[in-house]
């Protein structure tokens, strides 16, 4: 599966085993990741893909903004994963 900036995932291994994340960037093998809690924006966990779940939720609004290079916050971050969650629990 291709990873794409803005997206929604789920680490499978590690410390932050079980986290949703959003994706950052993708740069060969890694992906970027922050949750705006533990891992802020200014300092990315950088996880191998095989080290992931993807979902299928893409936050459009922060996808665009991610490749723009636009000011994010990290509480647009927790923002994008709560609405994703808050989704995820109705179906």
């Amino acid at each position: 599966m291709e990873f794409q900036a803005g997206q929604i995932v789920y680490s499978k291994d590690g410390h932050d085993k079980g986290l949703t994340m959003m994706v950052l960037s993708v740069e060969d093998r890694f992906l970027y990741l922050a949750d705006g809690k533990t891992r802020m924006l200014a300092k990315p966990k950088r996880k191998k893909i095989i080290h992931v779940q993807p979902t299928k939720y893409v936050d459009a609004a922060m996808a665009d903004k991610l490749m723009q290079n636009a000011h994010i916050l990290d509480s647009d971050i927790r923002k994008a994963i709560k609405l994703y969650q808050e989704k995820a629990a109705d179906c």
